[in-house]
């Protein structure tokens, strides 16, 4: 089918274009204009925003703590009888998570966090997940094997056979590394853990752990830099903890995770304070780094993640009263619900410290938009997100309504600065595309896959990016006025790093030895998934 897209503003940094023109569309690919050929379908866009559809890549929207955290808190689910999926009876279900990313304009989004022995688990999920194309990010650096490889000072080639090797089992599309060494000194009953504190048996730090797994993500060209967690999040002083982080990166491609989380120093009566602006400064010196922010929102929500130690620490302040910490081989997880409430002074700091990074950071082609969701704030939150963005009134009306000692704490008072459209399209778009070498999106392009969002212009920036007003996926009608009207599945992303097959065998041993079972229990076979060709491979660089 012939589609044309008529007279919108296309805004595509890629490209360089910012202008009102055409988009013609054919067999789900953006093609040149065809002389003479009339369309099957025209859409008439003039004073619309055209934009490529938009990548998120850090939400947790598949495997074993998202679905703990559904079985925690069956007070937030709310049924979908419409649907028939598995999973469709929770509020962020599946169907539903696939429908609300497409009603905001979201066509690609990464799971950041899933642990090797739940990838099949995981894969499951984000196939039933409806419209958008999805990938995982597999969590490597408290699991014993790679622990034991470092305290036996192995070669560097056979730590990256064993990552490649995760990975290409996994079907993964990066590797994740949470609070390296702190889940496994955890099992020893270490309460904190440092960038140089030593896992007990191993005799390894988590900054040795990092650079390993660094370096590995380096010599295997894998493109997204090795995504990472780092050690004292949520703790106030830890931005010291983050810089020396950026340090021990060495120049090395490094993704630092919900940075806003370690931004916090320890100055003022209540011993916490942004230091973001400090951490913004070290981002902007570093162009080896890129982040992602996890700004907070006031909102209920649900802690989820892998780092055990934080959460087993963090399981007091649960709102409501209840969580679940379980250990495991490798990071195991902790679940902990939490309310960010406005008029509490470390939550009010914390907002503002998002907001801070996001306005301090120069470069937007290495920062990234996220809430870390559902950890900041729920997803749906994320056109409230950019209306804060865009609009220093905005910011300031919500500052106004937090307790004034908090905001004293910070300095997002004296920012001015507002992102433009361009600007946002990079950091949603662009910049996301680029550091996942998904050469295919990201822009509006001849030749990229129809991935396209449609935005009607409005004064109320948080309604604009609520509800588009047209969704293409890969040239498919998906969304029409902010309603979804056609529901189709897209693909699982992975890359395919080559390695010694010589490790496949030690690790045939390795679970045969420590489990009884065949390595092959963790691995993702295209049959076992519910569609056709269910993975596209993403090329090393």
């Amino acid at each position: 089918m012939l589609i044309l897209l008529k007279g919108g503003r296309l805004i595509d940094p890629v490209n360089q274009r910012d202008e009102i023109a055409d988009l013609w569309i054919e067999n789900g690919r953006i093609i040149s204009p065809p002389p003479g050929r009339i369309p099957d379908q025209a859409h008439d866009l003039a004073g619309k925003i055209v934009m490529a559809g938009a990548i998120d890549i850090h939400s947790h929207i598949a495997g074993g703590n998202v679905n703990t955290a559904r079985l925690l808190l069956p007070e937030m689910h709310r049924a979908m009888r419409e649907a028939e999926l598995p999973f469709s009876t929770a509020k962020w279900s599946t169907f539903e998570t696939g429908n609300i990313y497409a009603q905001m304009g979201f066509t690609t989004v990464i799971e950041p966090a899933v642990a090797p022995d739940h990838a099949l688990q995981a894969h499951l999920e984000l196939a039933d997940i409806p419209i958008i194309d999805k990938a995982a990010l597999i969590v490597l650096g408290n699991d014993d094997f790679l622990l034991s490889l470092l305290r036996d000072g192995e070669s560097r080639s056979a730590v990256a056979d064993y990552v490649a090797a995760t990975l290409t089992t996994a079907n993964g599309l990066g590797v994740k590394c949470i609070n390296a060494g702190g889940a496994a000194a955890f099992k020893y009953n270490a309460r904190t853990f440092e960038l140089d504190d030593v896992v007990p048996h191993y005799g390894v730090s988590s900054r040795q752990i990092v650079q390993a797994l660094q370096q590995a993500v380096e010599d295997l060209k894998i493109p997204h830099p090795l995504c990472l967690h780092t050690n004292n999040l949520g703790i106030p002083g830890n931005v010291t903890t983050a810089l020396a982080t950026i340090e021990a990166a060495r120049g090395k491609p490094l993704h630092l995770a919900h940075l806003q989380f370690y931004s916090y120093g320890d100055e003022g009566d209540h011993g916490m304070s942004s230091a973001a602006a400090a951490l913004a400064e070290a981002v902007n010196k570093a162009p080896n780094v890129t982040v992602d922010v996890g700004q907070v929102m006031f909102k209920q929500t649900v802690t989820i993640s892998s780092d055990v130690l934080r959460q087993f620490n963090g399981a007091s302040s649960a709102k409501p009263r209840k969580s679940v910490i379980f250990d495991g081989d490798a990071n195991g997880g902790g679940i902990v619900p939490y309310l960010y409430q406005e008029n509490s002074f470390i939550n009010a700091v914390q907002w503002a410290c998002g907001l801070e990074l996001f306005m301090l950071i120069e470069d937007p082609w290495r920062l990234f938009f996220t809430t870390d969701h559902p950890n900041g704030a729920p997803f749906t939150t994320y056109p409230d997100i950019f209306a804060l963005l865009m609009s220093r009134d905005a910011r300031a009306q919500a500052m106004s309504r937090l307790p004034e000692d908090a905001v004293a704490m910070t300095t997002l008072n004296s920012i001015t600065r507002e992102y433009d459209l361009n600007e946002i399209a990079i950091m949603t778009r662009a910049a996301p595309a680029r550091l996942l070498n998904l050469k295919d999106r990201g822009h509006l392009g001849v030749g990229a896959v129809a991935d396209v969002a449609v935005y009607s212009p409005d004064k109320d920036i948080s309604k604009m990016f609520r509800f588009a007003h047209l969704v293409f996926k890969d040239g498919d009608l998906v969304v029409r006025d902010g309603r979804v009207t056609h529901y189709r599945f897209g693909k699982a992303l992975t890359v395919r790093p080559g390695f010694d097959k010589a490790i496949e065998q030690r690790l045939a041993r390795y679970f045969d030895h420590h489990f009884g079972v065949t390595d092959n229990l963790f691995a993702v076979p295209s049959h076992l998934l519910p569609h056709d060709e269910p993975f596209q491979e993403v090329a090393c660089q």
